[in-house]
C-alpha cells in the first residue's frame, strides 16, 4: 500500500528540519544588517544636509567644512542676474478682453429711387461730414421741379390779378358805387388764391429737394466700408444692404466686463470725478494698441458671469483701432505710491533670493502684492537698494556663492554672433567663384591661412592695418578685483582683457595669456568663444573667473565623491 504525500512529508528526517531552520535564521540576521546600515546611512546623509546649510565654514558633522561642494555647488560660484529693489508707484490694474465698437454706425442709402450715375468714393477711405458718395439719375427731379415752379407761378400771377381787382372795388366801395357783397366775394378770392400760392411753393421746395436726394452724402465723419451698390443699378430707400455703410472711428470704444468685486471702487472714483486710464494691447499682450479712458457703465450686473459691462473711451488719432477688434484691457482702478517693488522674475513661491555684501544669497520670504509689467509689490525683510537674483535661480540654495554678470551680454553675444556671420558672409561674397570653390578644398588650417592673408591684402589696400576678426582688446589695464562669490586665487591673477582664440586670432596675443586660461580658452566651444569675444572686458573677465572657479570645484568634489 503507498502511502500519501502527507504522511511522507511527515516522515522527512529531523536533519533536514534542522538544516531549513538554520536558513532562516541565517536570512533574518542578514535582513537586520541591512536595517542597520540603512539606518547609519540615513543618519549621515541627514548630518552632510544639516551641514550644507550652515554657515560657510563651520564644521559639519562629517568632519568636512558646511558649503562645500555638493550637488547645487554650495562651494561653486553661480553665474546669476540680478535686479534691484526700488521704490516706485504701482498701478492696480484690472484686466479684461474687451472688443472694439464704433461710436456711431449708419448704412448709407439713396432716399430717392434712382439709376446710380457715379460713385464718389473709394472703399475703406475716412471721409468727412456732408461729403458726396453718390450719384443718381435727376433728370426726372428736375422735371417735376420745373413743373412745381411753373403752377407756382401761374397762381402768383392769379393772385397778383385779384388783389388788384380788390384794391378798385374797395375804392368803388367808398363812394358806395358798388355792392359790398362784391368786395367781400374778391377778398375771399384773394385768399384762396394765397393759399394756392402757398400750397404751389410747398410743391417747389419738395421738388428741389427730391432733386437733392440724388446727391448722396455722408452723414457723419467716418470710416466707409465696401460698396453694395455698382453704377447702373437702381436704388432705392427700401434696399437691404444700402450703397455704403459707414463707422464713427474717431474717437472709438471698447466695451470689456470687469468682475462685480470692483464695481464699488469703480463707482466712487467715477464719482469723484477721478479720471480712471484704460490701456489696450494685442492679443499676445506684447504692443500698446491705445491708451483712453473710463467713460460709462452698464445699469445693470449680468447674473450669469457676475460682471458688469464697462465703456472706454479713445482718440484713436492714428485710426489703429478697427471696430470689432479683439483687444486686452488693464483698466487702472487705483494707485499705490512708493511702494517696494522687485522684478517679477525674482519671485519664486513667495520667497527672493537676496546677495549679500560676501557674496552670497540668502532667501527671503515676502508677501507680493500687485503686479505692473514687469515689477511686483512686495512686503517684506527688503531694503530699497537691495540687490535680488532675477536669472539662475533654480540653481541656487541658501548660502550659495554668485557672481554677477550683467543680463544683456548673452543678447549683445548673440549681435555679436550676428555682426560677424555677416562680416564672413561679406567676405565670402568678395571672392570669385574659383577662390571660393578653392577655398572649400582646403583644410581647417589652410583655410584659416588663406582668410587671415585675404583679410590682411584687404586691409592694406583700404590703407590701415588688417584687424583680427574676433580678437580682444589686450591693453595693460589693471585686474579688476574677484567677483563675487569668491573666485580661487589663480582666477583672479587672469589678465586684465582676455581674447577668444577663434580663427584670424593673432598669435602674439594669445601667446601672453597663461597655459591655464589658453586651456581654459581652447576647451570652451567655438559659439561660446564668439560670445565671449562681444563681452565687455569686465564681463568676460568675470565669466571667466567663474567658469574656472567651477572646473576647480569639480575637479577637487570629484575624489570625495567617489
Amino acid at each position: 500500500m503507498r502511502s500519501s504525500p502527507l504522511i511522507h512529508r511527515r516522515r522527512r528526517p529531523a536533519s533536514h528540519q534542522a538544516g531549513r531552520a538554520r536558513w532562516w535564521i541565517a536570512g533574518l540576521l542578514l535582513a537586520v544588517a541591512l536595517a542597520g546600515a540603512g539606518g547609519w546611512w540615513w543618519k549621515q546623509r541627514q548630518a552632510g544636509d544639516a551641514a550644507s546649510t550652515a554657515a560657510p565654514g563651520a564644521p559639519a558633522a562629517n568632519g568636512r567644512k558646511a558649503g562645500g561642494p555638493g550637488r547645487f555647488g554650495g562651494g561653486q560660484v553661480q553665474p546669476v542676474s540680478v535686479g534691484e529693489v526700488q521704490r516706485r508707484d504701482m498701478r492696480v490694474l484690472v484686466s479684461a478682453i474687451g472688443t472694439m465698437s464704433a461710436r456711431a454706425t449708419a448704412v448709407v442709402r439713396a432716399r430717392v429711387s434712382g439709376e446710380l450715375m457715379a460713385l464718389r468714393f473709394k472703399e475703406g477711405d475716412e471721409v468727412q461730414a456732408g461729403q458726396l458718395l453718390a450719384e443718381i439719375d435727376p433728370r426726372s427731379f428736375q422735371a417735376a421741379l420745373g413743373q412745381a415752379q411753373g403752377t407756382l407761378q401761374r397762381d402768383q400771377a392769379l393772385l397778383k390779378n385779384a388783389r388788384l381787382d380788390l384794391a378798385r372795388y374797395q375804392e368803388l366801395l367808398t363812394t358806395d358805387s358798388i355792392a359790398s357783397q362784391q368786395v367781400d366775394t374778391q377778398a375771399a378770392l384773394v385768399r384762396q388764391l394765397e393759399g394756392t400760392v402757398a400750397a404751389g411753393q410747398a410743391q417747389v421746395d419738395a421738388a428741389r429737394l427730391q432733386l437733392g436726394y440724388t446727391k448722396v452724402t455722408a452723414p457723419f465723419a467716418g470710416r466707409l466700408g465696401l460698396r453694395q451698390a455698382d453704377r447702373g443699378n437702381v436704388v432705392g430707400p427700401t434696399d437691404a444692404n444700402g450703397i455704403v455703410s459707414i463707422n464713427q472711428v474717431r474717437p472709438i470704444d471698447a466695451a470689456f466686463a470687469v468682475p462685480e468685486v470692483h464695481l464699488a471702487q469703480i463707482n466712487q472714483r467715477l464719482g469723484e470725478g477721478a479720471r480712471m486710464p484704460v490701456e489696450l494691447w494685442d492679443r499676445e499682450q506684447k504692443r500698446l494698441l491705445a491708451r483712453g479712458r473710463l467713460a460709462a457703465l452698464d445699469n445693470a450686473i449680468d447674473t450669469t458671469t457676475g460682471t458688469v459691462k464697462v465703456k472706454a473711451a479713445f482718440a484713436n488719432d492714428d485710426g489703429a483701432l478697427f471696430p470689432n477688434q479683439f483687444v486686452n484691457v488693464k483698466l487702472q482702478v487705483n494707485l499705490l505710491e512708493g511702494v517696494l517693488t522687485v522684478p517679477a522674475t525674482a519671485v519664486q513661491n513667495n520667497y527672493v533670493y537676496l546677495v549679500q555684501q560676501d557674496g552670497t544669497v540668502t532667501q527671503r520670504r515676502i508677501r507680493v502684492g500687485v503686479a505692473d509689467g514687469d515689477r511686483v509689490s512686495v512686503e517684506g525683510e527688503l531694503r530699497e537698494g537691495d540687490q535680488v537674483v532675477t536669472d539662475g535661480i533654480d540653481r541656487l540654495r541658501e548660502g550659495a556663492k554668485v557672481a554677477v554678470i550683467d543680463a544683456g551680454a548673452a543678447a549683445r553675444a548673440d549681435e555679436a554672433a550676428q555682426e560677424n556671420g555677416g562680416r564672413r558672409a561679406a567676405f565670402l561674397r568678395s571672392l570669385t567663384q574659383e577662390e571660393r570653390d578653392k577655398l572649400a578644398a582646403m583644410s581647417p588650417e589652410e583655410r584659416r591661412a588663406f582668410i587671415r592673408a585675404r583679410r590682411a591684402q584687404q586691409g592694406d589696400a583700404a590703407g590701415a592695418p588688417a584687424a583680427p576678426a574676433f580678437a580682444a582688446s589686450t591693453s595693460a589695464a589693471p585686474a579688476a578685483p574677484a567677483a563675487r562669490g569668491g573666485a580661487s586665487e589663480p582666477a583672479r591673477r587672469a589678465p586684465a582683457s582676455v581674447p577668444a582664440p577663434a580663427d584670424g586670432a593673432a598669435p602674439a596675443q594669445a601667446a601672453s595669456l597663461p597655459p591655464e586660461v589658453r586651456d581654459f580658452l581652447r576647451q570652451m566651444p567655438a559659439q561660446e568663444r564668439e560670445k565671449l569675444a562681444a563681452m565687455p572686458p569686465e564681463e568676460r573677465r568675470a565669466f571667466i573667473r567663474a567658469r574656472m572657479a567651477e572646473q576647480r570645484a569639480a575637479g577637487a568634489s570629484a575624489p570625495a565623491s567617489r
